[in-house]
């Protein structure tokens, strides 16, 4: 069977455009298009389909305050596609934390989408495998509007909910050695993923590097969010930067971040070169890094949910050199398939959920405490 794909977008040329692209893929079918969440809500009653493929700034009613409604009455994989703008990308960062399980970035106009066939046809089919709550009747209420939730969303007008007072960032009290590090890796579902792990983890971090799956542009919004919420600084990573103790660095979208060890910290390393995976950046460049680093007696890493199998060789080469290795569990992930591999191929030590994740992650960089 087919997936069944409904389109929603203002512009009658882009839900052509998508159109045309996701049928070109014999595992996809689009069913229906929709101009506004209104015509949405009636579609997905009708034509029940299994993956919606959602804009953000729409007439009538913007896609947050519609994804917001769809996840409590009917929810579903939903793909976000947002504009490259610094509003786009914050906005696109809500939607993620209201249930979207991907987002893809228009990279034209609001009027084109650029060459993006390839990446929603992946995405499309991470959707159509993400776990989600059992769905109710395929009924929905009507969509009733008000003047606070009509119209298109910007940025500020959902940043309170993102971006909270910035926590005190206390300071650290424990030395780690100078080879401690943190690693970690997800796709389909990590963003969210990767927020309940940092966040149940304590300022006194060893230098921690993230590599989660993600359009350019949209990673520096990601970082700055868990910059927000986490006890220890979080940054989109820089070519050039310091791992240090207390700091967590997120590779930016469209480059791959290695480690290099200068004999006294690990420096970030980026660069373009070619996707692995059909990833840029890929886990497994990085975690590929880190054993050519010498990183590998001293590391803590650990592969969340995602489609694919990026991240499970070099797992299973940190595993092999001496690191503490872990994959979340199939209960907890979005998409069970890097951590299905990681288990498959003995990459992971340990298979832990999602919840028992951090303690497991700071059990075992804690060994490597010095002082």
């Amino acid at each position: 069977m087919p997936i069944k794909v409904l389109v929603v977008d203002d512009s009658a040329t882009v839900r052509q455009l998508i159109s045309k692209m996701l049928s070109t893929d014999p595992e996809i079918q689009v069913v229906g298009t929709a101009q506004d969440p209104y015509v949405a809500r009636d579609k997905i009653v009708e034509l029940n389909p299994d993956v919606l493929t959602l804009d953000i700034e729409m007439p009538r009613m913007d896609g947050i305050t519609f994804l917001k409604i769809l996840m409590e009455q009917h929810p579903m994989p939903v793909i976000i596609i947002s504009s490259l703008t610094q509003a786009g990308s914050v906005v696109a960062m809500e939607a993620l934390h209201v249930g979207a399980v991907e987002v893809i970035a228009k990279p034209g106009s609001a009027f084109s989408i650029g060459n993006i066939g390839p990446q929603l046809i992946d995405k499309v089919k991470a959707a159509a495998m993400a776990r989600r709550i059992e769905r109710r009747p395929r009924t929905l209420p009507p969509i009733s509007a008000s003047p606070t939730t009509a119209g298109s969303v910007s940025a500020a007008s959902v940043r309170p909910s993102v971006l909270k007072p910035a926590v005190t960032k206390p300071p650290l009290t424990k030395r780690f050695h100078n080879k401690a590090t943190l690693l970690l890796g997800a796709s389909t579902g990590g963003t969210e993923a990767l927020r309940d792990v940092l966040t149940n983890l304590p300022a006194d971090i060893p230098p921690t590097f993230i590599v989660q799956h993600i359009p350019e542009h949209f990673s520096k919004a990601f970082a700055d969010r868990l910059n927000q919420i986490c006890p220890f600084k979080v940054k989109e990573a820089q070519e050039g930067d310091i791992g240090l103790p207390g700091f967590a660095f997120v590779a930016p979208g469209d480059f791959h971040m290695a480690l290099v060890w200068t004999g006294e910290h690990y420096k970030v390393a980026l660069k373009k070169g070619p996707q692995v995976w059909h990833q840029r950046p890929a886990v497994d460049v990085m975690f590929d890094s880190a054993v050519a680093a010498g990183a590998a007696p001293f590391a803590t890493c650990a592969v969340l949910t995602g489609m694919g199998r990026d991240g499970a060789d070099g797992l299973l080469k940190l595993r092999q050199n001496g690191a503490h290795t872990f994959a979340q569990d199939e209960a907890s992930s979005i998409v069970y398939g890097m951590p299905r591999v990681c288990a498959e191929i003995g990459a992971a030590e340990r298979i832990v959920s999602l919840r028992e994740m951090p303690l497991a992650l700071q059990g075992t960089y804690m060994r490597h405490v010095v002082a």
